[in-house]
């Protein structure tokens, strides 16, 4: 039977907008194994589609790449030409190469080698997919599915560009089962500092989504603990007896997606769990620092407001550390705008999409 390797060799939000394209090679017929990043692999195992999920730590890829280790690369190549894959398709985002990918496939014996680039492959590369115009062309989910259609995929409908998680989601542990009613989740961290919300902006607009009676659920990883309960702290001093709940630490990403799928809404930093809530199908309060631009990365296929200052000067700079000092695209956001960019996305007014020219995909 015909097996086909995808490869996202990124982070987790990065793996979940993949999703729709290693769902469409699904629909060519036999298995698609999924090689993902140790930082990705988590969410390359909710995805529908994926029938078995490998891990590699590429020296080429990640906020923090490990050093190139050749016994770790040459265990790969070997794993992948005793899995007997006749297909592989590499995904990147715009401004990354898949010819290193490229290389240990082809020596893993693998006949068919799919991958976007730019650079001139030479022989690694059976069919060399180019981006649309502008440079990086549209929305990354619509980048991934181009590629999955260059090798192979039936062209896909709008459904089959959603983003999706396996069902059924794990059921939530006893502590955390009794999660308020109509919560709005708050995810102030992020993996790239740049992207993510200082500790005295997220209490900010905890303070103000609890003073505007929301109940306030803030969320994060285990690094994400003190974030999180500085948010909270803040919180709960300018709302005195308002319900704001800590579970940063407290759930795996699984776990995390059934947070996010009970919340009406999620406030997030442009970041994983803003595709994650897409993915579950929960509107987007995105705060979107411009170091990269939305049109690519914005959250996809749910209705979304866009925050934050597109026109900063770290725009487009790719920036992990915010160049600016008070990270002012993101803390110039007041908390009143993102009260009222809830209450736009929960009451389900028409026009709740954000304004932004060449907006993603979403629906209003």
């Amino acid at each position: 039977m015909a097996r086909t390797l995808a490869v996202r060799l990124d982070s987790d939000g990065d793996v979940l907008l993949s999703g729709p394209a290693v769902r469409a090679l699904a629909r060519r017929g036999g298995p698609v194994d999924l090689l993902a990043s140790p930082a990705g692999a988590a969410a390359a195992r909710l995805l529908p589609g994926v029938a078995e999920v490998l891990e590699y730590a590429a020296p080429w890829s990640g906020f923090r790449p490990p050093p190139v280790d050749r016994a770790a690369a040459l265990g790969l190549v070997e794993d992948l030409a005793a899995r007997g894959y006749d297909l592989a398709v590499i995904f990147t985002s715009y401004h990354q190469s898949a010819l290193p990918m490229a290389l240990l496939a082809r020596l893993a014996g693998i006949p068919r080698v799919v991958a976007t680039s730019e650079d001139y492959p030479g022989s690694l590369l059976d069919v060399r997919h180019r981006r649309a115009d502008p440079p990086g062309g549209g929305h990354e989910v619509e980048a991934a599915m181009e590629l999955a259609v260059a090798a192979g995929a039936p062209a896909p409908t709008d459904a089959d560009l959603r983003l999706a998680v396996r069902r059924p989601l794990p059921a939530l542990p006893a502590e955390l089962s009794a999660l308020p009613d109509g919560f709005v989740a708050l995810h102030p961290g992020a993996s790239v500092p740049s992207r993510g919300l200082t500790p005295a902006h997220a209490g900010s607009l905890a303070a103000g989504l609890a003073a505007a009676g929301h109940a306030v659920v803030v969320t994060g990883g285990p690094g994400e603990r003190e974030l999180a309960g500085a948010t909270v702290a803040a919180a709960r001093a300018a709302a005195p007896g308002a319900t704001v709940l800590d579970l940063a630490g407290r759930t795996d990403l699984a776990g995390l997606a059934a947070v996010l799928e009970a919340a009406r809404c999620v406030v997030v930093g442009n970041t994983g769990p803003a595709h994650l809530a897409a993915a579950v199908g929960t509107p987007v309060v995105s705060l979107f620092s411009p170091v990269v631009p939305a049109e690519r990365w914005a959250p996809y296929g749910v209705p979304v407001v866009l925050l934050g200052d597109r026109t900063a000067d770290c725009r487009g700079s790719r920036a992990r550390e915010c160049p600016v000092p008070g990270h002012p695209c993101l803390s110039s956001v007041p908390p009143a705008a993102v009260v009222a960019a809830v209450a736009r996305l929960t009451a389900g007014a028409p026009g709740a999409v954000n304004a932004t020219e060449g907006a993603p995909r979403c629906a209003s």
